[in-house]
């Protein structure tokens, strides 16, 4: 995702993306986000993944890999 993309922002605290209205992260109730971010991971199974186990992801989601491109 480019830093012009604006369909998600993550979450500053825990990377979680989300659609731009919400207002609160679902993942670690931060308040905190940003629209610059690059790319994206989707976990469904963090304990089967090994990819969610490197990130340090334990709930089910959509995250940014970087923030503050």
């Amino acid at each position: 995702m480019s830093k012009s993309t604006k369909s998600f922002k993550a979450c500053m605290k825990c990377k979680a993306l989300v659609k731009p209205e919400e207002e609160k992260c679902p993942i670690c109730s931060s308040t905190e986000f940003t629209f610059e971010w690059s790319g994206m991971v989707l976990v469904l199974d963090p304990e089967k993944s090994e990819v969610a186990k490197m990130l340090n992801i334990k709930i089910p989601g959509r995250y940014a890999l970087k923030i503050g491109v």
